[in-house]
């Protein structure tokens, strides 16, 4: 636990507001004190700009961060980025993805991340061989995680098949073997034996009705329920899986998920880029939650998905940023709004308050930390302080420092990150980890060059 210490701000959001000097008490990892309009108390330490929430990055998939900046050369589509993607996961050992985690988990605390959602399925060896502890790569991660100073919720994932069509389900293929345990059952059998810290949670993940068929479904929808845990899945991320799952199931994935008992207020969809009227309604009547990842989505060349219409649905939107093309949720915040702007010609349908209420409070929500994600008494001590003199932010004052925060600042903009009342990120570098060398490091393992 963290030992007492307060932290005084120039400005604060506190609740919707923003307001200036404000004294933070922080013990045992919590919001002890919050006051507004004050001197800095004796001894207290200064967060100079905007201090904010924790950020919280809903979706993630560590060990495609080895591919940023190789995936450009190509012309093709979201099944071609993913034979590359497949040759990566081919080299990973739970060595060689504890280093690339680690180092890709502390980029994610420099960028004021201080939870992060693992979409895990790399669970096996190459081939599908069993490693001496089934779960040594789901392992790999939580320690990742906290040597890197943030909170992780594991979503162990099941994956069964190899691919969907007209004529059913496919066997998984050579590099979708380790990704599979066999059966709904094994799955579960495995995740009931992993070993969460203080600052970590298992969920569970369905990966897609192109790979999980609605029998097991339902069986992660019933072991998410006894488990009181976030239950995940990828969600018509592309047409294709509508494609494929209207010409076998004669439904829509939503609609699968729906009739399998998946749909409820602990399961997040992940994507849900084309959706029609009725899936946005499934989606919104089991006031579920929607992950946009707006940076993945662009890069893959997937579209842009229906964020207006599933937030007057009563869905809640939060963000991840899935592949790593960049780890920057105040880019992700303002690409919902940006990305509407191009496909509706309108202005403002999403303001910056909500976007960064996406970042931060709904996210943890979606990954079972409701007791995160706004600066309240009682609340956990996560801090980001972003700079609002940088040559992006400069001028903004505290009237628009929100807005001058979702729609100007980078992650280079972070300057300290408290997590559950330790400090991770001091004058932007991380307290324990050189994450920049470490990426090289880990690539260089895993990429030709």
């Amino acid at each position: 636990m963290s030992a007492p210490a307060t932290y005084w701000c120039e400005l604060a959001l506190i609740g919707d507001a923003v307001s200036p000097r404000v004294a933070i008490g922080v013990a045992d990892g919590a919001i002890t004190a919050i006051d507004t309009g004050v001197e800095a108390p004796a001894g207290a330490r200064r967060l100079a700009g905007l201090t904010i929430p924790g950020l919280a990055n809903t979706h993630s998939h560590a060990f495609h961060r080895a591919l940023r900046h190789r995936t450009q050369a190509e012309t093709g589509s979201f099944f071609t980025w993913r034979k590359q993607m497949y040759r990566v996961a081919d080299r990973l050992d739970p060595d060689s993805y504890h280093r690339l985690a680690r180092a890709t988990f502390a980029e994610m605390a420099l960028a004021g991340i201080t939870v992060v959602g693992e979409f895990h399925y790399l669970h096996h060896q190459p081939g599908g061989a069993r490693h001496d502890d089934p779960n040594a790569m789901g392992t790999a991660l939580l320690a990742a995680a906290a040597e890197a100073g943030i909170r992780i919720t594991l979503l162990d994932t099941l994956y069964l098949h190899g691919g969907l069509d007209a004529d059913g389900y496919r066997p998984p293929d050579n590099a979708q073997r380790r990704f599979t345990d066999g059966s709904v059952e094994a799955w579960a059998e495995r995740v009931d034996r992993l070993s969460p810290s203080a600052g970590q949670k298992v969920g569970a993940a369905v990966h897609s009705v192109r790979a999980v068929d609605p029998a097991a479904v339902a069986v992660v929808a019933k072991w998410a329920t006894s488990h009181d845990a976030p239950v995940h899945a990828h969600v018509s991320e592309q047409p294709s899986e509508n494609e494929q799952s209207e010409a076998y199931h004669r439904l829509s994935p939503s609609a699968v998920m729906h009739d399998a008992g998946l749909l409820e207020a602990r399961f997040t969809a992940i994507h849900a880029t084309h959706l029609s009227r009725r899936d946005i309604e499934f989606l919104g009547a089991a006031q579920a939650n929607v992950c946009l990842c707006p940076t993945t989505e662009r890069d893959l060349a997937d579209g842009i998905g229906p964020s207006a219409q599933l937030r007057e649905a009563g869905a809640r939107l939060s963000l991840g940023s899935d592949s790593h093309a960049v780890i920057d949720l105040f880019e992700e915040a303002r690409a919902v709004e940006l990305d509407e702007r191009l496909a509706t010609n309108d202005r403002g349908t999403h303001r910056a308050a909500d976007l960064l209420t996406m970042a931060t409070a709904n996210g943890h929500h979606a990954l079972g930390w409701d007791d995160a994600g706004e600066l309240r008494v009682g609340g956990r001590a996560d801090l980001v302080a972003v700079s609002l003199d940088s040559v992006r932010t400069a001028g903004s004052g505290a009237r628009h420092a929100v807005a001058a925060t979702v729609f100007a600042a980078t992650a280079a903009d972070v300057t300290d990150v408290i997590v559950d009342g330790i400090v991770v990120v001091e004058d932007r570098a991380h307290t324990s980890i050189d994450a920049a060398a470490e990426l090289n490091r880990a690539i260089s393992e895993l990429m030709d060059e």
